[in-house]
């Protein structure tokens, strides 16, 4: 017999642990994928991920809620009849100066959103361009956008994967194109939004 982690079709570079399933092509890279193994002890697939619910901080759905949990680097879903729920990997703010957390909401949407980087980005960087129009390859809001009662703070999509899972915005929330197109849809304006 095999040992169990020859069965896996894979092994993630990062962790070093056996990938089982697999995405479909053209699908981002989490989707079918898991790293955890049916057969093997519960107790060693602890990890830092939460899952949490709507009602530990609202008292009803209205249109809707959207929770960013910054320690799990997930951003959760449901939509205002509870008929949907989500949850996606997400980009979160390289430092904690860039992170603002509390209660918000989506106050528009916007399709191949252009991108005009904040005064205190340019600061940081003076190389950075004065704006970058919607569905420009380098544009880092990807293809959809949110954007919340916080002036420049967003959920929006993003063309570079690596920055997924990871500190790596200036204080927006990014998702994989993919989840950002399957959420933009769903999400209303007036969504209830909580960063934590």
């Amino acid at each position: 017999m095999l040992p169990r982690i020859a069965a896996a079709q894979a092994v993630d570079p990062t962790t070093g642990q056996a990938v089982y399933g697999a995405a479909t092509a053209g699908q981002a890279p989490d989707l079918g994928v898991y790293q955890i193994d049916p057969a093997q002890d519960a107790r060693r697939n602890i990890s830092s991920f939460t899952n949490r619910h709507w009602s530990e901080f609202y008292p009803t759905l209205g249109k809707g809620v959207i929770l960013a949990d910054v320690a799990s680097r997930a951003l959760h879903f449901w939509s205002g009849d509870e008929s949907t729920y989500l949850v996606f990997p997400s980009s979160i703010p390289a430092s904690e100066e860039l992170t603002r957390r509390g209660r918000t909401e989506v106050v528009r949407k916007a399709e191949r959103p252009s991108w005009t980087p904040t005064p205190n980005m340019r600061e940081r960087d003076p190389t950075l361009p004065q704006r970058v129009e919607g569905g420009a390859v380098d544009n880092p809001l990807g293809v959809y956008a949110l954007y919340l009662s916080w002036p420049a703070y967003l959920i929006h999509g993003t063309h570079d994967t690596r920055k997924i899972g990871r500190k790596s915005s200036s204080g927006c929330y990014g998702l994989y194109n993919e989840h950002i197109a399957r959420l933009y849809p769903l999400v209303e304006v007036g969504t209830q939004v909580t960063i934590f």
